[in-house]
């Protein structure tokens, strides 16, 4: 007896259905560990800390052909960077005049999606020269506006140097040390340095822009150095740079005494070997002693080698990536 035409498109309905489902059917195990896969890939928090580009890497105050803050802002984004620290002492007096010129980086890293986090200053505030020193303090509260215009959150200071050095090469020379000026020792400048970074920070704050004192020669010679003066300040606003290629000797052991205060990392490399010098530091201890203490900011490269940078950098990059891996407490 023939079937009703409905009834067996009821049945061909069902029966396609039904194997369908067992075609699809995937086991809960199977399907929840395909599941937990998939969020894996791509999602939570960032891995690493976010690695930038120092424009210092480029321009290091004689590649003339890039000192301009558009290429190096393009360079960054070509090789994958996650930011830009701007060296300030790049941009010639015309362009700092220029409101419009200066503005004009903020909107280029705009366009390319690439954050301006840092700018790399310089001051002198070791004089015994009132004047001298209040003219230090003048431009840096005006440094710390540039800053705040651009939307740069900390900018690297120092503390200057006494300038019996004929030059920087032979400060280099000199491992960074050299003498006091005549009559002086360095107990008469920490009061003049603590003094004036005093005398700025009500413009930090104001404008939200984190001084971070570096480990740059000077009175940052050492980790007690520079400790002591960010202790006497003794403000949220005044931390410290941590300068990977600035202890010339143990440098393990000096960055882990500064690594509690850091607010910014600027870490070298010198592939080609270095300009004045080169160090072979171990990256991955470096991270640890930085994780240990639960830093999770920036590290901007500032390549200080003699290779050809279109090599140097990217290679840097993925040094870094590797070696600065963001951890968490539990």
């Amino acid at each position: 007896m023939n079937q009703p035409s409905s009834h067996k498109s009821r049945s061909s309905r069902r029966g396609f259905l039904t194997a369908a489902a067992a075609a699809s059917l995937i086991p809960l195990g199977q399907a929840c560990a395909a599941e937990e896969k998939s969020a894996d890939i791509g999602s939570g928090a960032r891995k690493t800390s976010p690695i930038v580009l120092s424009t210092y890497s480029l321009w290091r105050f004689k590649n003339d052909d890039l000192r301009d803050f558009h290429k190096c802002i393009d360079i960054a984004d070509e090789y994958g960077f996650d930011g830009v620290e701007l060296l300030l002492y790049q941009v010639e007096q015309n362009d700092l005049l220029s409101r419009s010129k200066m503005m004009s980086y903020k909107r280029h890293c705009l366009r390319l999606g690439l954050p301006l986090v840092g700018l790399s200053t310089h001051q002198g505030f070791v004089t015994p020269d009132l004047e001298k020193r209040q003219a230090n303090i003048d431009r840096t509260i005006g440094q710390i506006e540039i800053a705040y215009e651009l939307g740069i959150p900390v900018m690297r200071v120092n503390s200057g140097t006494w300038g019996t050095s004929g030059s920087f090469d032979e400060l280099m020379a000199n491992r960074g040390i050299e003498k006091p000026l005549e009559g002086y020792t360095e107990e008469d400048a920490f009061p003049w340095v603590i003094e004036a970074l005093e005398k700025c920070l009500p413009t930090a704050e104001k404008c939200g822009v984190v001084l971070a004192l570096e480990n740059h020669w000077g009175l940052g010679l050492t980790p007690e150095g520079l400790l002591r003066i960010v202790n006497a300040v003794d403000s949220p606003w005044l931390q410290i740079c941590t300068d990977t290629g600035n202890f010339l000797d143990d440098p393990y052991d000096r960055l882990a005494k500064i690594a509690p205060k850091t607010i910014f990392v600027q870490a070298k490399t010198y592939y080609g070997g270095g300009q004045w010098y080169s160090l072979d530091l171990d990256y991955a201890r470096i991270g640890k002693i930085l994780a240990e203490h639960n830093y999770r900011g920036y590290i901007s490269l500032e390549f200080e080698g003699m290779e050809d940078y279109t090599k140097a950098i990217p290679e840097s990059l993925a040094l870094l990536r590797k070696a600065f891996p963001r951890t968490y407490k539990s």
